[in-house]
């Protein structure tokens, strides 16, 4: 799977040791920066980024990277198409695909570990929407949302 990952300053760390085990498992990685821990950046830039690859067809799924992983989310969710939320746990990195068709996984560096990263990343990049009718209906009600705003 060709996944986005982008980090602000305060995610880069993180950003870095996920792509390595991003393409330990396989995975094609379109790192949308920041590129040094030293880099000024804002998280809404890289949620664009990141976000406009997905909405482009450029990945199939993103993952982002801030501080805390609340602002990344919040600006990813802004963008048409896109379903971002907070997942330090891989119950809600797997139920929010499986259900609500999640595709950012946004991670705060100063919340999660790395290796419990690494695990709710893989789960994430695992899980498949259920295409069950109760899901699909209300995932027709969110993307009625996005149109009407």
């Amino acid at each position: 799977m060709k996944v986005a990952l982008g980090a602000d300053h305060g995610g880069f760390r993180l950003k870095q040791a996920l792509a390595e085990h991003l393409k330990a498992l396989g995975h094609e990685v379109l790192d949308l920066g920041v590129h040094s821990s030293e880099e000024p950046s804002d998280y809404p830039d890289i949620a664009l980024a990141v976000g406009r690859a997905l909405q482009e067809g450029r990945a199939q799924r993103g993952i982002l990277v801030c501080g805390s992983g609340v602002g990344a989310s919040v600006a990813a969710n802004k963008l048409r198409g896109i379903r971002a939320a907070v997942c330090h746990d891989t119950f809600s990195a797997r139920q929010g695909v499986e259900d609500d068709d999640m595709n950012i996984l946004c991670l705060g560096q100063r919340v999660v570990g790395t290796e419990l990263a690494k695990e709710v990343v893989r789960v994430f990049l695992e899980a498949r929407f259920s295409e069950e009718e109760r899901h699909r209906r209300r995932l027709r009600k969110v993307l009625a949302l996005e149109r009407r705003t």
